[in-house]
């Protein structure tokens, strides 16, 4: 009788994308990332920093086949090899990826529910009472139901930008693409869409989102890349490092303003 196997099973997380030595180009041909390492597990939330024309977007192009990928050691996005995929494939794996852009991209002619019908149908649902029941969960899960029947310029950016997020999350994505998903919205709407993102994390989602709103990489820690001087550099312990030591210093002065208001009134009391 073969005994049991009595040591305890590893809670190992799988990869999504691993891009190893991989040059990214633009369509015109112009190197913009070089020697780029990038990987992305299950429930990751991963964001990409970096200048304007620094190569933030086109990275993201490269992991839903919007650029191709030639040149690499490994360039594997949800376990296809971009070096040598036939594109007969793409339309498959884009089904198991969330997009979501600055602009929204919503349809303007049709209502949420119908923005959002649409893309169902677009991929192989059929079944009117189903995709009805999933277009309601969605729009439950970013706080938009009440909304289902207005047309999009009746909304504020914001509430477009949570559609967009429910219409990413139709078909239950391994991955959410979000190039600069806040990048039109104030503040407080940017960290609502991004704790949002958060949530999505949990159900073992993975998030790749550029910004340059660096303010959200501290109130919202994840994985950070910068795109510098055509690199792609991994700088979290870096970025969380300095803003650990930036916390502490506002600590520090909140402590000695707080002694010195409390000096003055003491010097006010006498």
């Amino acid at each position: 009788m073969r005994s049991k196997n009595l040591l305890p099973q590893l809670n190992t997380k799988i990869m999504l994308i691993d891009y190893k030595k991989a040059n990214i180009y633009q369509k015109d041909g112009i190197l913009v990332l070089k020697e780029v390492d990038f990987h992305v597990n299950e429930g990751e939330f991963i964001y990409v920093i970096g200048r304007v024309g620094a190569g933030k977007s086109t990275l993201l192009k490269t992991l839903y086949f919007e650029l191709d990928v030639d040149e690499a050691e490994e360039a594997i996005v949800l376990n296809h090899d971009l070096r040598n995929m036939k594109r007969k494939y793409i339309p498959a794996l884009r089904r198991q990826m969330g997009i979501i852009f600055q602009d929204f991209q919503l349809l303007a002619d049709r209502t949420v529910r119908n923005n959002l019908r649409f893309v169902l149908k677009a991929t192989s649902w059929k079944d009117k009472d189903e995709i009805d029941e999933r277009i309601d969960d969605v729009l439950r899960d970013v706080e938009m139901l009440e909304c289902a029947d207005r047309f999009p310029h009746e909304l504020s950016g914001g509430e477009q930008q949570r559609i967009a997020i429910a219409r990413s999350i139709l078909n239950n994505p391994k991955v959410i693409i979000a190039d600069e998903p806040t990048g039109n919205l104030d503040m407080e709407t940017a960290q609502q869409i991004v704790l949002l993102l958060r949530r999505i994390t949990e159900s073992g989602t993975a998030v790749v989102m550029t910004t340059h709103n660096t303010s959200l990489l501290q109130e919202f820690p994840g994985i950070v890349y910068r795109c510098i001087n055509q690199r792609l550099e991994d700088i979290t312990n870096d970025y969380n490092h300095m803003a650990l030591y930036e916390e502490e210093e506002q600590g520090e002065d909140d402590a000695e303003e707080k002694k010195s208001y409390y000096s003055d009134r003491e010097d006010l009391s006498i």
